[in-house]
């Protein structure tokens, strides 16, 4: 799972969304950056809630980029709607942030701490990191741990994860963890989204695959991850 493979990018809902934002944005002219921000969508909720602030994303990936522009202009919030295709480690904002985004973008700078590390570097005095990434809810099965953490990141569960995030110099001023419901629906809809793709351009050359894609990662989560792997939403200030 990837920042940029869904337009949330997380399983969080749309209901959910619009609660973290209100709560982390705190000013009526509050800049907001999203570091990993895949097609846009937190940003876009943001300019569309809050009449006063700007937006700011960046993501080695611009997909999805034209399609979130062209509704950007549709609500009349373009002009506080910036995209950058960029890799997220390399970006340095010219703006110091009110808000700064990493939701479900941890990997793009190995793991959960050196994203916090770039987070407090955009980060205005006072500012409010919104951190989601996942977390272990039970032990899981070896092979599982192993598929799921290929990378250089691991996880750990929600004592050990949240304490993490504590010793690192932050305090959690509020925090979500998503649901069995947020993660099926989640889950059935980039699956579902890639399947119905596949099914619809049937003599694509890329149909087959996003097809068998779609299915392996199905069988993955339903046989899988599906109540073992949590995803928990922080809102975070630096401690004193």
């Amino acid at each position: 799972m990837t920042h940029a493979d869904h337009p949330i990018a997380a399983p969080v809902s749309d209901l959910t969304v619009t609660d973290l934002l209100d709560r982390a944005i705190r000013r009526p002219d509050a800049h907001v950056l999203d570091l990993g921000c895949g097609e846009g969508a937190w940003l876009l909720r943001a300019a569309q809630l809050h009449d006063g602030i700007t937006t700011v994303g960046v993501d080695i990936s611009d997909a999805g980029f034209d399609r979130t522009r062209a509704e950007a202009a549709r609500l009349g919030v373009a002009d506080r709607l910036d995209l950058i295709q960029q890799d997220v480690v390399e970006y340095r904002s010219p703006r110091q942030a009110d808000v700064v985004l990493s939701v479900g973008a941890a990997y793009a700078f190995g793991e959960l701490l050196p994203a916090l590390a770039a987070a407090r570097r955009h980060l205005a005095e006072e500012g409010v990191v919104v951190l989601g990434d996942c977390f272990w809810e039970r032990e899981p099965e070896p092979g599982l741990r192993a598929e799921l953490e290929d990378g250089p990141q691991k996880y750990a569960d929600l004592p050990t994860t949240v304490a993490r995030v504590v010793a690192d110099g932050w305090t959690p001023v509020y925090g979500h963890v998503s649901t069995v419901a947020e993660w099926d629906e989640y889950e059935w809809s980039w699956t579902g989204s890639l399947a119905a793709w596949a099914l619809d351009h049937p003599d694509h050359p890329d149909s087959a695959e996003a097809l068998a894609k779609s299915a392996a990662h199905r069988d993955t989560w339903l046989n899988g991850y599906r109540g073992v792997l949590g995803f928990v939403t922080l809102l975070l200030r630096p401690t004193p």
